[in-house]
This record gives C-alpha cells, structure tokens and sequence, in this order.
C-alpha cells in the first residue's frame, strides 16, 4: 500500500514521526506536512501566495517527504495533485497532539486533511491523541495502539467519500479499555471565550480550552468513551448535502413562483 502522511502540527512534530513509524509495517510512506504548526486552521487553502515544497529526509532515506508553506488541506492537495507520482491509497494525518472531539472537526486542520482526501475520493483517517502538550509526551503507547487500530482499517474498505476519526487514550495497552465506534458529541462546548485586561485597561479575548474541566457528556459519545479509557473511532462523511434534505426543500420551493414586476427596484 501507498500512504500519504500529513499533520496540522508541522513536519517536526513528534507525531507525524511515530506514524510513520506505524506505518512502516504497512507499506510505502510518502510525507506532505506544512512546514510549521498550522492547528485550528481548519478547510483553508492557499490562494494568494505561492507554495513552496522543500525536500527533506527526517524520516529515512526510504520515505520521501516534503515541507509545505501552506495548510494540512494544501499539503494534501498538493501531494496527490504534484508531488506523489501515484495515487496514494490512503491518507493518514496525525498523530495530533490534543484530541479531536465533537465539534472539533470543524476546527481542526488535522480533520481537515481526511476531509480534503476524502473529497479527492482517497480514503483517509485522523489520528489523535489525548495529551495536551508534547513536553515529557512518549509515543511508545499510542504507537501499540495505532498499530491494533490500524490493522482492521486496512483489512476492510473504507467507503468513498468517508474519512475516520481516530482518538487515542494516552494509556499502555494493557490499561485502555478497548477499542469503541462512537458518534460525534456534538453538545460539549469544548472552547470558550475569555476576557483579559492588558496593562492599559483593554479587555482582549482568548479561545480558552475546558476540556480538563468538562463534566457531562453523552454517554456514547466520543469524549465519554475516551474519557473512560477507550480507543474512539468515528466515520465521518465528507457530503455537504444529504438528498433527504435536497427532496425536502424541493418541496418548499416547487410552487413558488418568482412575480417581479418590472417596475420593482431595490436601493
């Protein structure tokens, strides 16, 4: 198999390291990473600048890898468009540091690799892990853990247009609980804004992150699960529109009829 590797945490995160690491028992690795921390950056692409690809080799000389000026989305649609000469057979972004939860896939430069794989109709997967800081992080236990993800991923087909959310407890194998297919929890308000006074008495506001402080959930949810020690696995579906909800505002709008007259005009 042919993977494509990429991350919203830069090419020298620890993360994007160990899954290639993983990924090495499963095939050839090719990595598109930005070349610097992109987090929170969500579907962004790059319209007024040019992108640049610089060759590195901090993965081996067995994997060809490429730091990008530009978005986790950019890298991806720039290494299946240019770089790798072959269509790739499965995208993987991660391992992201943080977990991607609920409402987070809509902010999250990580989800928005698989997203923009998916859209180019590679399967693809996002891998995150939940530990807020690299600082004293080893990678020994989500590696082990990857790994027994990764093998039923692979040994059956993920269906077009469909991308899967992957969180990793930062527990030994031997302490996680299992692995739990689970819904989006979509009620936690993970990200809240708060207000701080400068020396000159202006309030500026910052995204501050209760997760640590969050208490309720539901309770086959993704953030119950891996609060209770699972590995949590989401498929996500990349459509925009769902034809039940086509056929319904058909009908909304199947007898209206636009009468402006000519004399009508709008200042």
């Amino acid at each position: 198999m042919k993977f494509l590797v990429t991350n919203d945490d830069g090419i020298f995160a620890p993360g994007v390291e160990a899954l290639v690491e993983v990924l090495q028992h499963f095939g050839d690795i090719y990595v598109v990473c930005p070349d610097q921390e992109r987090s929170a950056i969500s579907h962004s692409i790059t319209l007024r600048q040019p992108l640049k690809a610089t060759t590195v080799t901090l993965f081996g000389a067995g994997v060809k890898a490429w730091a990008v000026n530009g978005t986790p989305a950019d890298c991806v649609k720039l290494g299946v468009e240019v770089l790798v000469k072959e269509k790739p057979d499965l995208v993987i972004s991660g391992i992201n540091i943080g977990p991607n939860l609920g409402r987070d896939v809509y902010y999250s430069g990580t989800m928005a690799a698989a997203a923009e794989a998916s859209l180019l109709q590679i399967p693809a997967i996002a891998v995150s892990l939940d530990r807020l800081q690299t600082k004293d992080t080893s990678f020994q236990m989500p590696k082990r853990l990857l790994y027994e993800v990764i093998e039923p991923l692979l040994s059956n087909r993920i269906p077009p247009g469909v991308f899967v959310n992957v969180n990793l407890p930062y527990l030994e194998k031997h302490a996680c609980s299992g692995i739990k297919v689970v819904p989006l929890d979509l009620s936690v308000s993970r990200y809240k804004y708060v207000g701080l006074n400068d020396p000159y008495g202006q309030v500026y506001y910052w995204l501050k992150d209760h997760i640590g402080q969050l208490t309720e959930f539901e309770e086959e949810g993704d953030f119950a699960k891996l609060k209770a020690g699972y590995v949590t696995v989401t498929p996500l579906e990349g459509k925009v529109s769902q034809k039940k909800h086509v056929r319904r505002f058909e009908k909304w709008f199947s007898n209206h009829k636009l009468h402006f007259s000519k004399e009508e005009t709008f200042s």
